[in-house]
């Protein structure tokens, strides 16, 4: 009897260490899979050839698709050569209103030749190229923006179903960061001007102002480009037209953020969510931005570490994630800028990361993630998620983590790359 229970336990056992080594197993190819560039890279593409091409086949004449986005962007050209109002309705052609100005139809130019269908796949795959180039060229090691890629693929697809312009003002502010870094302040200063002429985030691209070497040569520089920007649209249109574009739009835009304030998918920010948890009717946009900008400014303060890598990046991370949850104009596809900042964060997290930093992490990938996607039943995505605004929430405590390291990290007692790889993602 004795005999065979110790048989039995010596099967148990060896059953247990078996099933133990083939999950080990099984994890560890399976991160190999996910994080191998060649696997991601076609993660990142493919899903968002997959997500604007899905709707173009079921609905291919319907305007009233997400599509209709790049019927605005195309008439922002049209409008622009043809000399007629960038801003106003156009119902034969699409629904809603355009909200970008004039330089932002010399971008969309050469996609407007195009047929319709070809040129919005076009578009679609020219900003995930321009921002997974972007996010290469980070200072960080593959490994790191191998992961970076990885945690963006869904918000990178669901920006690519809905045909947005986000992630190429992301790319812009990247960009302006690099170019900075390397000593380019007249390269990076038409990337802030860029970004600012097509959608007024990309002026946050001046926060990197202090990593410049020369501020005078960069000062310099954002006049230039400026001055260049504001005539070239005129080569295809006319000044006096150009000047009044301008002058219609700061109205336009005023009257865009009055509806997203009202719209029950609009102002996802930390005012928005403040606003419709606590059915605020008049909160002052002040009472928000005042101690935000103030924490912001704060952590730019460390004046020692303005050279060091790592608090630039996490800096980087800040002004991403800013932008987002500090802007009523905000959207659910405008978190791709603020998700691309949260993978920043993420790979210059000081190892071995704490329980607080693993539960930020989780709660921004999941909620803020996918908290506006089929993740989520319909009734608590609809009723809970998207009416309170609550994708703002993790990343909000996300920007005030960062907020916190910059404040407090030592980083002249790190080592100067932060080793990362798949063993140690989590």
């Amino acid at each position: 009897m004795k005999g065979c229970l110790a048989k039995t336990g010596n099967l148990f056992c060896f059953s247990i260490f078996c099933n133990l080594a083939a999950y080990i197993f099984v994890m560890e190819k399976l991160k190999r899979i996910l994080f191998n560039r060649t696997f991601v890279v076609w993660l990142w593409f493919g899903l968002s050839l997959f997500a604007v091409t899905k709707d173009i086949v079921l609905h291919p004449e319907n305007k009233e698709t997400s599509h209709n986005n790049y019927i605005i962007y195309k008439h922002n050209y049209l409008n622009l050569i043809h000399q007629k109002s960038l801003f106003g309705p156009e119902p034969q052609y699409y629904y809603d209103l355009n909200h970008y100005g004039p330089v932002f139809g010399l971008i969309i130019a050469p996609f407007t030749f195009f047929p319709n269908q070809i040129g919005v796949i076009l578009w679609v795959l020219f900003l995930t190229w321009i921002t997974y180039y972007a996010i290469v060229k980070l200072p960080l090691n593959e490994h790191q923006k191998t992961i970076i890629l990885l945690l963006n693929v869904n918000a990178m697809m669901g920006s690519s179903g809905n045909v947005q312009v986000n992630p190429l003002i992301a790319s812009l502010v990247i960009f302006s960061f690099i170019l900075i870094r390397n000593q380019k302040d007249f390269w990076a200063a038409l990337m802030i001007i860029i970004g600012t002429a097509i959608k007024l985030y990309g002026i946050v691209g001046l926060a990197f102002f202090f990593f410049s070497d020369n501020k005078l040569k960069f000062t310099l520089s954002l006049l230039f480009w400026s001055a260049i920007l504001f005539v070239l649209p005129m080569l295809v249109s006319s000044p006096s037209y150009i000047i009044q574009t301008y002058k219609d739009w700061y109205p336009d835009l005023q009257a865009k953020n009055a509806a997203n304030l009202v719209s029950y998918r609009g102002n996802v920010s930390v005012m928005g969510m403040i606003t419709k948890m606590f059915h605020v009717k008049k909160l002052s946009n002040l009472l928000v931005l005042a101690p935000a900008l103030l924490l912001f400014g704060a952590s730019m303060l460390r004046i020692k570490f303005w050279r060091n890598k790592k608090y630039q990046l996490l800096l980087l991370a800040s002004v991403l994630v800013f932008t987002v949850i500090f802007s009523t104009g905000s959207e659910p596809p405008t978190y791709v800028i603020a998700f691309i900042g949260f993978g920043i964060w993420y790979v210059n997290l000081k190892r071995p990361i704490t329980g607080f930093e693993r539960f930020v992490f989780i709660f921004t990938l999941l909620l803020t993630g996918f908290g506006a996607s089929d993740l989520f039943p319909p009734d608590i995505r609809k009723d809970y998620i998207v009416k309170y605004a609550l994708l703002a929430l993790p990343a909000f405590i996300l920007w005030l983590k960062i907020t916190y390291e910059m404040l407090t990290r030592n980083f002249n007692d790190e080592s100067p790359e932060t080793v990362l790889n798949y063993h140690s993602t989590m």
